[in-house]
């Protein structure tokens, strides 16, 4: 493939790239630029973080997974461009130095990223924004102080300077899901790499051949979310994110749930449609949007279909999907917020779900008038907890009701024991799950991170 990007201000014209050839073993291999570096390989330790700004501002996002297609037309900066072409550093650099961020420094340029990139869109949520970065020396509270030190000062021009740039067309790069729909029906066996934050890991780690593969990451007419009076149409290529400032609102439990998925640099890249197509039993956004109702919009060639989320999954690892046919939208009903989800994982950040279930239960005068619950980690697809629902509607919006219900869960669910957790602790966490969201629905304090001696 023919690639045409910003590396560090100057551009680079690539010719019979590898599709799957990484950013980061490009930087390291091809340009000697061996500052970002290599740790896990797969977007959790963020070592390799680096800054890519597009259309929609700049971004975190983890080398080791970011297949050199998805640069088109973009500009990345690496900790080798941070400081100035007069070599003054950036107020991050210096900060870290001050604060005495850095001790192996091993992981040091990946922090420095992820500080430049939020320095840069003036996030100050600092935990949240370093979650993905790890270091083992130096117990995070220098580099943090080093973000807070940082954060007062203005951003150097150098770096403002970063603008996406308009390159040649290229193949299997649609640029709308028009295109998209076309080229993909002409190759029905192509591989669809959206954010490339699960299917990077089937190229650093499986070693698979993905050719021939269709990049989706400049198609921008499916990142829209439309909000109306009557629904939410999330676009199929819309970035966790984004996703997470859209419910913040709406349903603020959902977006406070999205804030645990994963990292800042994998929320910038993977994408809604992502996280529904792979079909994952463990995924965190099937569960809450089952849980509101939510709609899958399909497309193959100019035809369409819709089907009830929930239908999608039809066991483990196979979809209601034919070839060819690709996830355009997922949409679900503008509703009085009832939703609570609540996410376990063996780590608060950056950790994948032990179980995950989400709950959307109406109550009307005291009785429960309609119940949607959802659970990821509870069996080979995201599901739905039927028996519990029956158990639910019609019922006062008791303790007693709750209790009752519990004992569904054991109808609805066999969960399988693995090394997050047993099938009887699944089972014990969501009956638990279900009588937490009654006491939040009862004024009752419920999270750790609110409980206060």
């Amino acid at each position: 493939m023919d690639i045409t990007f910003l590396l560090n201000g100057e551009t680079v014209a690539l010719s019979g790239v590898s599709p799957t050839m990484t950013l980061l073993d490009w930087l390291r291999e091809d340009r000697h630029l061996t500052g970002t570096k290599e740790g896990c390989n797969e977007g959790d330790c963020g070592a390799c973080t680096v800054m890519v700004t597009d259309g929609g501002g700049a971004r975190a996002l983890n080398a080791c997974i970011l297949f050199l297609p998805q640069l088109q037309g973009k500009a990345v900066r690496t900790v080798e461009g941070v400081s100035g072409p007069d070599g003054a550093l950036h107020p991050v650099q210096e900060a870290m130095i001050t604060h005495h961020g850095s001790q192996c420094g091993f992981c040091t340029p990946g922090f420095v990223m992820s500080m430049t990139a939020a320095h840069l869109n003036g996030a100050r949520d600092h935990d949240d924004q370093l979650a993905g970065n790890l270091c083992r020396c130096t117990g995070y509270a220098p580099i943090i102080r080093a973000a807070e030190a940082a954060a007062t000062q203005p951003v150097p021009q150098w770096v403002r300077d970063d603008a996406p740039i308009a390159p040649p067309a290229t193949p299997l790069l649609p640029e709308s899901a028009d295109a998209l729909a076309e080229i993909y029906a002409r190759h029905p066996d192509a591989t669809l790499v959206a954010g490339a934050t699960d299917v990077g890991l089937w190229v650093t780690k499986q070693l698979r051949d993905l050719d021939p593969v269709i990049f989706l990451n400049r198609c921008d007419d499916l990142r829209r979310i439309e909000i109306n009076a009557s629904e939410i149409r999330i676009g199929a290529m819309a970035d966790m994110n984004a996703l997470g400032a859209a419910m913040a609102d709406l349903h603020p439990s959902y977006a406070e749930m999205i804030r645990r998925y994963a990292s800042v640099q994998v929320r910038n890249a993977a994408t809604v449609g992502g996280n529904i197509a792979n079909g994952s039993p463990i995924g965190d956004n099937p569960p809450a949007l089952i849980a509101l109702g939510a709609t899958l919009h399909l497309r193959k060639g100019d035809l369409r279909r819709s089907l009830p989320l929930e239908a999608f999954f039809v066991a483990y690892g196979k979809q209601d999907r034919a070839p060819g046919e690709f996830v355009e939208a997922v949409s679900f009903p503008r509703q009085p917020d009832r939703l609570g989800c609540y996410k376990l994982s063996k780590r608060f950040d950056q950790d994948i779900s032990a179980v995950c279930g989400c709950f959307n239960i109406t109550v009307e005068n005291g009785t429960v008038r309609a119940a949607r619950i959802a659970f990821g980690g509870m069996a080979a697809t995201p599901k739905r907890a039927e028996t519990v629902e029956a158990a639910l509607i019609g019922q006062p919006w008791t303790a007693a009701t709750i209790r009752a219900a519990q004992s569904g869960f054991d109808a609805d669910f066999s969960p399988m024991s693995d090394m997050r957790a047993s099938s009887r602790y699944r089972l014990e966490i969501a009956r638990a799950m279900l009588a937490r969201y009654f006491a939040e629905d009862n004024g009752q304090t419920v999270s750790v991170l609110e409980v206060s001696a």
